[in-house]
């Protein structure tokens, strides 16, 4: 999460053309790790997501986002678990396995543990997801 999002050059680039990154000669012997994706084409896209809740003080439970694609496809990350407060803003790194340009909509998911009251909730009061290509 150091280079997120990707510097105004742009993304440093693997493979065939990455002779064509600029900072490519600043250092020798540079160590690059990529994560990817567990099923096939293995792709999955940097994103970095904040979310800000409303609701009763502190409550506990878990807090999911479910990214949903043009073709149907899902896919859910979880954000936090365990003790949650409307006055904190959870900040995650993701790598998201679907394409931010085919993401057709991202569900809100809290889940409350089973000791909690029925009347506590907690809910989004703003969810805002920073994709790492292009910086929106």
């Amino acid at each position: 999460g150091d280079c997120f999002p990707c510097p105004k050059e742009g993304c440093p680039m693997m493979g065939h053309y990455a002779d064509r990154f600029p900072h490519k000669l600043e250092r020798v012997n540079q160590k690059y790790f990529l994560n990817t994706a567990a099923t096939p084409p293995f792709t999955s896209w940097r994103q970095k997501v904040f979310i800000k809740l409303s609701g009763v003080k502190k409550m506990r439970g878990d807090i999911n986002l479910i990214f949903h694609d043009t073709e149907g496809n899902t896919k859910e990350y979880e954000i936090a678990s365990g003790v949650l407060s409307e006055d904190e803003v959870y900040t995650k790194y993701l790598d998201v396995e679907i394409n931010p340009r085919n993401t057709k909509k991202v569900e809100f998911l809290w889940n409350k543990t089973i000791f909690t009251l029925l009347w506590a909730r907690l809910g989004a009061e703003s969810v805002n997801i920073t994709h790492g290509e292009d910086g929106r």
